[in-house]
């Protein structure tokens, strides 16, 4: 669908809404309507009457429509690593999958962040955040690739400027060929930021600046880079307290937890989010609450490395900003976050508060607003109300998967993942019928692929 004018208006009607705003407002039958890139009203019932430039109406029967979903973590380039060391711990899965992604490359970056992209867009995402952290030396311009893969699609993006200047030589895990010296990381960081981030309302593309982990970068570099941020004005993100193995290592290197350590230099506060968090103790969550530093839950990765469960209901009645991530594809191989939302709701189910951990309504809060709040996008997407982005999402809940369950959110959240007949990522469809209409779906899969089988090739002849 071409970008319309300010005045031309999309109307859907017939389904039922759940809005996710402050009051968790819903109706079992409403309408949205959508003027050029904004909201322009959500209600119950039809549409009003007597308005003006109608380029399209949808019948939204049997659907629920809901904000887009966002997702907080991820990192694309593992696209091409899918199903490799299925059985290991965080730090092993890194020293066995270190030396394939230091042979990345700008082409590769592309196929993958196009794989990543179209997997998450089908399934609903409308805002995605990247971390990418691997910059081999002559890859070309690999943040690059990526920004150019999710203009294609239509995707509202947040990539975050990672680095690593620890390698092997230091006592880190990656090879040193794969990292940057401390003033290289900063300087490509800061470029990164002029050349693409804009602070807009309706912003497309913004930069993070997003040193690796703590047992990946020094701590002059994570310094640094906490004020670089703060003097560009942009956010701040980085891995924080994902294993035990990282507890032990922060408490031997530099006398204190990750959380403490990151509080030392300057790495708590309201423009801050780490992923994962699963071994947060009372004082830690006291102290995100304080800062108001933000989480990206990530169960299905937290799982798929033995992680451990994070203590998601702990974290909100902290009043911690929490979101979902898909994290990597090479420790979440489905790639798209609908699946995180079921899981972040059966996997606390699984910790002290059981069955009264979340509901499913908590859990779709944590997709969509819960994001929009980690990324500091709250007062312009998250929710489904008048003035917000048209960023949304027509899901059916009428097919065989769904239809006996009389609870569409709950048929959304617990059930499979529900067809995507309509999203929109402002004001443009972007998604039509369960199918990417901003690219072809075949190439796409075609092009991972053959770049995921050169990665290997190379990989194999260099070890």
């Amino acid at each position: 669908m071409a970008d319309r004018t300010e005045r031309e208006r999309v109307v859907i009607e017939n389904c039922a809404v759940a809005t996710v705003d402050a009051d968790g407002t819903e109706h079992a039958s409403g309408h949205i309507v959508v003027a050029g890139n904004r909201i322009e009203s959500v209600g119950a019932g039809p549409a009003p009457d007597g308005l003006r430039d109608v380029v399209r109406r949808v019948d939204g029967t049997g659907h629920l429509a809901t904000p887009g979903l966002i997702n907080t973590h991820h990192h694309f380039y593992q696209w091409l690593t899918r199903g490799l060391a299925q059985n290991a711990n965080l730090f092993d899965w890194l020293v066995a999958l270190y030396p394939v992604w230091a042979r990345i490359d700008e082409d590769m970056v592309y196929a993958a962040a196009r794989g990543s992209l179209g997997m998450m867009v089908r399934g609903g995402v409308t805002t995605a955040v990247d971390h990418h952290y691997v910059f081999p030396r002559g890859a070309g311009d690999l943040l690059g690739a990526e920004i150019r893969a999710a203009r294609e699609l239509g995707v509202r993006f947040n990539p975050t400027r990672g680095s690593m200047d620890s390698g092997e030589s230091d006592g880190g895990l990656p090879p040193d060929f794969a990292v940057e010296t401390t003033d290289e990381a900063l300087a490509a960081t800061e470029a990164a930021i002029d050349t693409y981030h804009d602070p807009g309302f309706d912003s497309m593309l913004r930069i993070g600046v997003a040193p690796c982990s703590p047992f990946s970068v020094t701590t002059e570099l994570l310094r640094q880079a906490g004020e670089l941020a703060r003097r560009k004005g942009v956010r701040l993100h980085t891995h924080g307290s994902e294993t035990v193995e990282e507890e032990k290592f922060c408490h031997e290197k530099f006398g204190m937890g990750p959380t403490d350590y990151l509080e030392s230099v300057g790495w708590l506060g309201d423009d801050v989010w780490m992923a994962h968090c699963v071994h947060m103790s009372d004082a830690d969550l006291t102290a995100f609450g304080r800062t108001g530093t933000g989480v990206a839950h990530c169960p299905s990765s937290n799982a798929r490395l033995g992680a451990g469960i994070a203590r998601v209901p702990d974290m909100l009645t902290a009043g911690v900003p929490v979101g979902l991530g898909v994290d990597g594809t090479a420790s979440n191989e489905s790639g798209e976050l609908h699946t995180e939302l079921r899981n972040a709701l059966l996997i606390n189910r699984l910790g002290a508060h059981k069955e009264k951990a979340l509901t499913a309504r908590q859990a779709l809060r944590l997709g969509t607003y819960g994001g929009a709040q980690v990324l500091g996008r709250q007062a312009e997407t998250g929710s489904l109300e008048p003035g917000k982005l048209a960023d949304l999402v027509l899901w059916r809940v009428d097919g065989i998967g769904h239809s006996s369950i009389a609870d569409p959110v709950a048929a959304l959240v617990l059930g499979s993942a529900p067809p995507v007949t309509l999203s929109m990522v402002n004001g443009r469809t972007v998604v039509e019928d369960g199918r990417l209409v901003t690219a072809d779906e075949e190439l796409i899969a075609r092009g991972a692929r053959d770049e995921a089988r050169r990665l290997a090739r190379i990989a194999g002849e260099a070890g």
